[in-house]
């Protein structure tokens, strides 16, 4: 079809018009950049263009204001958040000064930052610190970023750093970690993992769940336990707000209990809070009445009084009713104002929490949990005596041998513990491996203890046979030089006898109860060395000599057994034990010349309480005593030393009832 001329010009109209406004448009348009290496990519990736919108709040780094730009940050749901969120706590997240884009900036030196882009991991060139601001989050903005590291790190591949997640919540609960924990619990390979996070999310749900029967659930769930971080999940929920009422109107929220005037606080106190909450006018003051009463004196009088006579609160209180009679200073109230003003009000302490359903059965979990805290309290209670028991019962044991056969009094058996534990001290100086040195220092302690004993057995203890107030004078003064020699060769200075690392540390069997691997080595001990004497004096020949020593010494000796030597092995075989004790005490206990001195009056009371002469007496004295100690300083904790003489008052009070001990010698020896 051929173009007519009308159709010809109409066609050329409209290519001028498309022409035209082509040419507008292109004029509008701003002039475009030729683009520059790594900055119009980093300008479009996601992530870049996600701190572009929040640049403002990032840059502040106010704690007041960061955490919008850290929910968008969080909530994304890019691959990379878990990333800059720790780019960004571990203060490695800058921006450029030029062009305001943000990236990753580690220190290279001389004032440098080599720059990484946070979308794809390329190095994008090297600025000096001046041209960069470095983005420094204070401690607040890193918890706040910490918390929202919580809901990636829960999901994190390496088991670590979900554990540490699962800590972190539990060191600072949030609502906001409730749902992440939740969701990741199913996922949870690690089975000890599973368990933790399954603990954490029921006390997460007991404090912040919007459900008030989920809370019920969850709190009935962990009642009874023992776990502290349980009963500080329960507190929170039945923490009170005292409230105020009119007479007559209805109390509002979950009511825990009323206040009773002269019951539950005075009506000082009473008034006292109304004033607080802006419902009673405050009572004057005596700064106050004194101020105003300076304030109005008039030829060295005040209403009319002599300031003489102003020296009584009485005067001074009358001035001021004149003073307020003639409207110059404020009147107070009455204290029957304030008594009628109490009556007309009504006081109640009222849950924070707003279900009385979960207050209720918090309530009872926590009650519930408190009965088991008492109960395993007093099982820990029993553990300590238990441990301090074997202690006495081995710094006991030797000297029930020696005084109970021999009848001497030994002043110096602390110092064979002194002795005992300088032992161990020297051999851990010449064997450095601690499990090797402690096995060693127990055979040689008493090696060097046990010779001691006879020696000093030979040389003054067998001159003074049935003289026991020159056996006690000599022993005393053997004891002060034991100790100056210590002095001199160690110092006055406490020296370290280490446990073995597998000794470090305490058993824990739950929140409540535990005993350090010490004090049980120690117990395990005590009970191996029970034994060993009991074999000792029952199935061996110097146990059948000694006995008969102990039950007659002259019959004994028509029989054809040496009472010398008997003594002798006997007292030797009692300074040996105190030896090993010595070296078993050193592990907890501070090694110095005086260590004896702390253990020798509790081992006389020991002997005494149970019996003299017999093991049983001394293991029933020691767990006599060890029990007591410990009940008393349950009942008075706050002093020591006063809870040590209550219990040598109860010793004397024991000793006048049963003289010979809980278990008392029988045969002849009995009445000596």
């Amino acid at each position: 079809m051929e173009m007519t001329p009308i159709m010809t010009r109409l066609f050329a109209a409209g290519l001028l018009v498309l022409w035209g406004c082509l040419t507008a448009m292109a004029q509008t348009l701003p002039p475009s950049d030729p683009p520059q290496a790594g900055i119009s990519t980093t300008s479009r990736a996601p992530l870049q263009q996600l701190l572009q919108s929040q640049s403002d709040l990032i840059a502040a780094s106010s704690r007041r204001t960061i955490q919008p730009a850290i929910d968008a940050v969080a909530q994304s749901g890019l691959d990379e958040v878990q990333t800059l969120l720790q780019l960004w706590q571990g203060k490695k997240l800058v921006m450029r000064k030029s062009d305001g884009l943000f990236f990753r900036g580690d220190m290279i030196g001389d004032g440098r930052y080599e720059l990484t882009d946070l979308d794809s991991g390329v190095v994008n060139g090297v600025v000096d610190k001046a041209d960069l601001k470095l983005i420094k989050p204070n401690s607040g903005v890193r918890a706040l970023i910490g918390t929202a590291l919580v809901r990636f790190q829960l999901n994190d591949p390496v088991a670590a750093t979900r554990r540490a997640a699962v800590t972190s919540i539990g060191r600072d609960p949030s609502a906001k970690a409730l749902e992440p924990l939740r969701a990741s619990i199913l996922s949870e390979a690690d089975d000890g993992l599973r368990v933790s996070k399954q603990r954490q999310e029921r006390l997460l749900t007991m404090r912040f769940d919007i459900d008030p029967q989920a809370r019920v659930a969850a709190i009935e769930d962990m009642s009874g336990d023992l776990g502290v971080d349980v009963r500080a999940a329960l507190n929170p929920l039945l923490a009170t707000t005292l409230q105020i009422y009119p007479v007559g109107a209805p109390a509002t929220g979950n009511i825990a209990a009323e206040r009773r005037i002269g019951q539950d606080f005075t009506e000082a106190d009473a008034y006292a809070v109304l004033v607080a909450a802006g419902f009673a006018e405050a009572p004057l003051q005596t700064d106050d009445i004194k101020s105003a009463l300076a304030a109005h004196i008039v030829d060295g009088r005040v209403a009319g009084i002599p300031l003489a006579q102003l020296s009584d609160m009485s005067t001074r209180r009358r001035a001021y009713g004149e003073l307020a009679a003639a409207g110059l200073v404020r009147p107070g109230p009455t204290e029957q104002e304030m008594a009628d003003t109490v009556a007309r009000y009504r006081f109640a302490d009222t849950y924070n929490e707003a279900s009385s359903a979960v207050t209720d059965a918090a309530e009872s979990a926590l009650a519930r949990s408190n009965r088991k805290v008492a109960f395993h309290k007093a099982a820990d209670l029993a553990l300590d005596a238990i441990s301090l028991a074997s202690i006495y019962f081995l710094a006991a044991i030797g000297l029930a041998i020696t005084f109970g056969v021999m009848g001497v009094i030994n002043m110096a058996h602390g110092e064979f513990i002194m002795m005992g534990a300088y032992t161990g001290y020297v051999i851990q100086l010449v064997i450095p491996d601690h499990t090797l040195s402690i096995l060693v220092a127990i055979p040689a302690a008493f090696a060097v203890t046990f010779g001691a004993g006879i020696a000093m057995e030979r040389l003054v203890i067998r001159w003074l046979y049935n003289r026991p107030l020159e056996t006690l004078l000599a022993t005393f003064g053997i004891s002060i030089a034991l100790q100056q020699l210590a002095k001199n060769i160690f110092g006055t200075q406490a020296r370290p006898l280490t446990a073995p690392g597998w000794l470090d540390g305490a058993w824990a069997l739950n929140d409540v109860v535990s005993i350090s691997y010490i004090r049980i080595a120690i117990f395990v001990l005590a009970l191996g060395f029970l034994a060993l004497l009991l074999f000792i004096i029952r199935r061996t020949r110097l146990g059948l000599e000694t006995r008969a020593v102990t039950q007659n010494r002259s019959m004994a000796a028509s029989m054809g057994i040496n009472p010398d030597r008997v003594n002798m092995l006997t007292f030797g075989l009692g300074s040996g034990i105190a030896g090993i004790a010595g070296v078993a005490i050193g592990l907890f206990a501070k090694v110095t010349s005086e260590l004896g001195n702390d253990y020798i009056v509790q081992s006389f009371m020991t002997v005494v309480v149970g019996g003299v002469g017999s093991i049983w007496g001394t293991l029933a004295g020691a767990v006599m005593i060890g029990f007591s100690q410990k009940g008393i300083e349950w009942l008075n904790p706050s002093n020591t030393l006063a809870a040590q003489t209550y219990m040598i008052v109860l010793i004397i009070i024991f000793i006048q009832f049963r003289p010979r001990g809980i278990v008392a010698l029988r045969g002849r020896a009995a009445g000596d």
